[in-house]
């Protein structure tokens, strides 16, 4: 009993050092502890595109489907074309985005995010170089990039037509296809850019693919027109794919861990995250069809995700394609579409940060792509209230004190139970020392005489414990919402915090991070073990280390905490009479 609260301590630190030893050895590309691959090599673009999906036309292996939507042997999709095979490049620039489109296929290819900059993760030393340096620190950093097709990085937004009639050759993603485009650049006064690309008719077959780019919108809206002006009936499928490399984004820091990979909701399903490397087993359990649901491929901050808004029946697939190159994809029937007809079906692509309420609205379960980790259901109600205390003092900072002060309150009385019994342990503490000294010899009589003493001062071992375990799910899921949330990347705060999401330059917030916790060791009672009071002064400073690579969103929220929970227990302490003891 006496030891339990000690005991929980010791497990909690082991366990952050086992986390810390598998960072690491992702980081350095070593098997991880916990089963997760090391970081895959960057994709060769240049790699023969055959060795990707099958060519068009060749049957896959068979999925269940929903009646009357796509062939129970789906046709599969061709495979991601390499860099050296694109054609015209058309730049269209809204107020948010600038997108690339390649003519081969009319495929996205290149998406920079205008008011979001590629904010890499600093030198640990970098804050001593700037504060020491004569020149001010850069400022001209890029912007964040989605899409890309480089010999680093794949990440690409792909469609086309899919046909299983034999002798029926349909344009895709491979197509030469000739552009059409009016303006470029989203001009004052106007909404939408707009770009036309035309496919060539083979056996007077064709298709119209119509992007629509919108001012301040981060959804772009994609047409397909299916023109059949030959001499029989063709039943297209449209196939709406991502595929993207399985490299992290580049500048991730190794002291947490975020996803990047696949995901996808139905609403029989659920949201559901695939990992890079079940796709490489072939060990993912998903549904197949259905007439809602969504694909995307999900990364710290930033989603691309293909939504439909009608109930037509689709087709779900996941594939690696090639070494570290995988695909999702959502292949559509458009039905039968006779000679002279045409056939359109609009879909949406969404592509940029992860903004929990305008995703919410886009689509059902989008907004489940920003990553809470197991305490989602604590985590949104926070993000809730973290927005609306944004919204009344306008700096993401203060709301992030403003927010642990509330919880602080919340769990005032359930502090304050844990403070007088950790302040009653501190003022028996002599007693116990003095016993353990008596009767180290008779550990038996040992723990009969103290659970005499802890009767007599109605003294709870535990009663500094549960308490403290009872908060820690919430503060646990705020530590989510801090490190999810894309409100945060950009954010100041104060002086030298310029950016929420990135540590503290000078180290300022994680020095007294680490003295407010020595602070709170001072603060309880002291082990009667020797050993075991050293390793409680050490615990905060191995901790510390996590600190100076946190965000210092993170840190300021943990900071706060210590602050306010010194006060507390100070104050209880001082009433107490055992301050300073």
């Amino acid at each position: 009993m006496m030891d339990m609260r000690r005991t929980l301590l010791w497990v909690i630190f082991t366990m952050s050092l086992v986390m810390l030893w598998d960072a690491w050895n992702v980081h350095t590309g070593q098997p991880a502890f916990f089963g997760s691959t090391p970081r895959p090599a960057a994709v060769d673009p240049a790699a023969p595109a055959a060795a990707a999906l099958p060519a068009a036309g060749v049957p896959a292996p068979g999925v269940a489907t929903v009646p009357g939507a796509v062939a129970a042997a789906p046709v599969a999709l061709p495979a991601p074309t390499p860099v050296a095979q694109g054609g015209e490049k058309i730049v269209l620039t809204s107020d948010v985005v600038r997108a690339t489109f390649d003519s081969q296929g009319g495929t996205l290819v290149h998406l920079d995010l205008l008011k979001y900059k590629d904010a890499q993760q600093r030198k640990w030393y970098q804050g001593f170089v700037d504060l020491f340096s004569s020149q001010p620190p850069k400022q001209d950093t890029p912007d964040v990039v989605l899409f890309e097709q480089t010999a680093k990085r794949v990440y690409l937004a792909q469609t086309g037509l899919i046909s299983a009639q034999p002798g029926v050759s349909l344009p895709n993603h491979l197509t030469q296809m000739t552009p059409l485009v009016s303006e470029r650049t989203l001009k004052d006064g106007s909404n939408e850019l707009q770009l036309r690309f035309e496919s060539p008719a083979v056996d007077g077959l064709r298709m119209v693919k119509t992007y629509t780019l919108k001012r301040g919108d981060y959804t772009i809206g994609v047409k397909h027109e299916f023109i059949n002006d030959g001499n029989q009936a063709v039943s297209p499928q449209l196939y709406l794919q991502l595929a993207r490399d399985g490299n992290p984004p580049e500048g991730e820091s190794s002291f947490y861990f975020t996803f990047t990979g696949p995901a996808m909701y139905t609403e029989a399903g659920k949201f559901q995250k695939i990992a890079f490397k079940d796709i490489e087993k072939g060990a993912v359990d998903h549904p197949k069809s259905a007439n809602n649901g969504w694909v995307a491929m999900v990364q710290h901050y930033f989603a691309s995700a293909w939504l439909l808004a009608g109930n037509e029946p689709r087709d779900f697939r996941m594939q690696r394609v090639s070494d570290n190159l995988y695909a999702i994809a959502m292949v559509v029937p458009m039905g039968e579409v006779a000679p002279g007809s045409t056939r359109a079906l609009q879909s949406t692509l969404f592509a940029g940060p992860q903004e929990e309420n305008k995703l919410a609205a886009l689509a059902p379960g989008l907004d489940l792509v920003k990553d809470y980790g197991w305490f989602t259901i604590l985590s949104k109600p926070l993000f809730w209230l973290l927005d609306q205390l944004h919204k009344v003092l306008g700096n993401w900072g203060w709301s992030i004190v403003a927010l642990v002060v509330l919880l602080k309150i919340a769990f005032y009385w359930l502090n304050a139970s844990a403070y007088r019994s950790m302040a009653k342990m501190k003022a028996v503490a002599p007693k116990v020392t003095e016993l353990r000294e008596r009767y180290k010899d008779k550990p038996q009589q040992m723990q009969q005489e103290m659970m005499r003493i802890y009767r007599e001062e109605k003294v709870n071992p535990l009663g500094g414990c549960l308490p403290i375990v009872a908060q820690m799910p919430f503060f646990i899921a705020l530590y989510w919402v801090l490190l999810s949330s894309v409100e945060m990347r950009g954010a100041p705060w104060v002086l030298w915090i310029h950016d929420l999401s990135q540590p503290d330059p000078y180290f300022i917030l994680p020095l007294l991070m680490t003295a407010s916790s020595l602070f709170q060791v001072w603060l309880n009672p002291t082990p009667p073990d020797p050993m075991q009071a050293r390793m409680m002064w050490m615990m905060p400073l191995m901790f510390s280390v996590m600190f100076f690579f946190f965000p210092a969103g993170l840190v300021l929220y943990w900071l706060t905490n210590n602050i306010l929970s010194i006060a507390q227990q100070w104050f209880i302490n001082k009433k107490l009479g055992v301050l300073g003891r």
